[in-house]
């Protein structure tokens, strides 16, 4: 099934590694493969990468775009998430968490940031109380 995509002008993203920039004018694109795709909102740069959350997404997205969990960025997720898991209490939050660790396991990775980018709100509030 294809995936259309409406991009804003001028709008970047990243599709199967290389960085792309819209035009002028809004366009809808039609892909018919399975690629790896992200719209600027959903990229992370590194050093956006500054709380435990981020640092779980930053790796999910650098697998989602190397296609692979070989990748030494495999390693940092696991060592995040397992942070993040051991002072989580929430059951609704560590439900979320063994998500993102069946999509990943999965390879599904673009689920997977978008589950970990449902955590962005809840981390905010903890770290606003702090």
């Amino acid at each position: 099934m294809p995936l259309k995509v409406t991009l804003k002008p001028r709008e970047r993203f990243v599709l199967n590694g290389g960085v792309l920039v819209n035009g002028n004018r809004r366009t809808d694109l039609i892909i018919e493969n399975q690629v790896s795709l992200l719209r600027e909102r959903d990229i992370l740069h590194p050093d956006e990468a500054n709380t435990p959350v981020r640092r779980i997404y930053f790796a999910i997205m650098m697998m989602y775009l190397e296609e692979a969990l070989e990748s030494p960025f495999y390693q940092e997720f696991v060592d995040r998430i397992t942070e993040f898991m051991c002072v989580v209490t929430s059951k609704e939050i560590l439900g979320k968490c063994h998500q993102i660790l069946d999509d990943v396991h999965e390879q599904r990775f673009y689920s997977a940031l978008m589950t970990c980018k449902t955590l962005l709100p809840f981390e905010k509030e903890r770290l606003e109380n702090v």
